[in-house]
């Protein structure tokens, strides 16, 4: 498995991290506390050293299940522990954000407690609060990696503007956004604010909710309070288009390199910067295994602009990852 620094400092990471939102079962209609853990305790072992979790994912329930995992099978110092905060919630299931400096100081104790450790590898301020001052939120951020309960500082779904008063109070070690081959937003910002600053891009849906999997199929339902009921993508007509460009990509792939769209669509991410790295979703350990298929090979400028042709001539109706914003409490 490919490694790089995750925030200069020699703290080292697959570039391919376990994202553990699904783990949560919140918005992912439940979850397996057993297979979760297999999933987790199983990851190291396929290379992937990064476990990527939330607060807000379960409610607390998938730091739960992390740190037990963790804990259990005494693998602290073989895994890099990332989380968020700035998100509440009420006893209704009810998200806000809250990047107050209070909030991010409690959460963070929350999440040491959680998760069953002393340090906090990696805390990311999930989503910018626009009734709060960023660098209220940032001096939060720099207190906790002065006392040592953190040692990188990340930032999720942030604006370049936003970043920039971040940096005022402390430098900003990755930023975390939405990028996949459906969803690009951030070539034209982020990225290029990223690529300038020297600053690690964590990718999460790099999978499209599971629409880059290649497992998907147009009578596909999805039980409960799952998030891609709500996801236009998953809606007609739209579904049809993004699962033709699976359908091309998935061809194309199996054709110029012996690999699936899945292989395709995490090797693309991951030569589309070289301090990218990439949230993989899986809540059962065989949902890890397809890891093995993306190390060793690269897409040259070529394959990524016939890659890209396939996508926009298939998805004539694009639409982003907008629907998953939390509100803000002046909303």
């Amino acid at each position: 498995m490919e490694t790089h620094d995750l925030n200069g400092n020699g703290l080292n990471a697959s570039r391919i991290g376990l994202g553990t939102w699904a783990i949560g079962g919140w918005m992912w209609g439940g979850t397996d506390e057993a297979e979760s853990i297999r999933t987790i305790q199983g990851a190291p072992d396929k290379g992937v050293n990064l476990i990527d979790t939330a607060p807000v994912y379960g409610f607390g329930r998938s730091e739960e299940i992390v740190g037990k995992a963790v804990a259990e099978a005494r693998m602290r110092d073989q895994v890099v522990l990332a989380t968020k905060c700035a998100l509440e919630w009420d006893d209704k299931g009810g998200v806000q954000r809250n990047a107050s400096k209070k909030r991010v100081l409690k959460e963070a104790d929350d999440s040491l407690r959680r998760l069953r450790t002393d340090v906090i590898d990696l805390l990311q301020v999930h989503w910018p609060d626009p009734t709060v001052d960023v660098r209220e939120t940032a001096e939060a951020m720099a207190q906790l990696k002065e006392a040592g309960k953190i040692r990188a500082v990340g930032v999720s779904n942030f604006s370049p503007e936003q970043m920039d008063a971040f940096q005022e109070v402390v430098a900003i070690d990755v930023a975390q956004n939405p990028y996949n081959l459906f969803e690009r937003d951030i070539d034209h910002d982020v990225l290029p604010w990223a690529e300038k600053h020297d600053t690690r891009l964590l990718a999460y849906g790099a999978l499209c909710r599971g629409l880059l999997s290649g497992r998907m199929h147009a009578d596909r339902q999805f039980p409960g309070d799952d998030l891609r009921n709500n996801d236009p993508k998953f809606a007609q007509p739209r579904f049809d288009q993004y699962l033709a460009a699976v359908q091309a990509l998935d061809a194309f792939a199996q054709e110029h390199y012996d690999k699936h769209v899945l292989d395709l669509a995490i090797r693309w991410l991951l030569d589309q910067y070289e301090h990218a790295f990439a949230l993989w979703g899986a809540r059962t350990p065989d949902q890890l295994d397809a890891v093995a298929n993306v190390p060793g090979w690269h897409l040259d400028e070529t394959a990524r602009a016939e890659i890209q042709a396939m996508v926009d001539r298939h998805v004539t109706d694009p639409v982003g990852p907008e629907f998953m914003a939390p509100p803000s409490r002046e909303d």
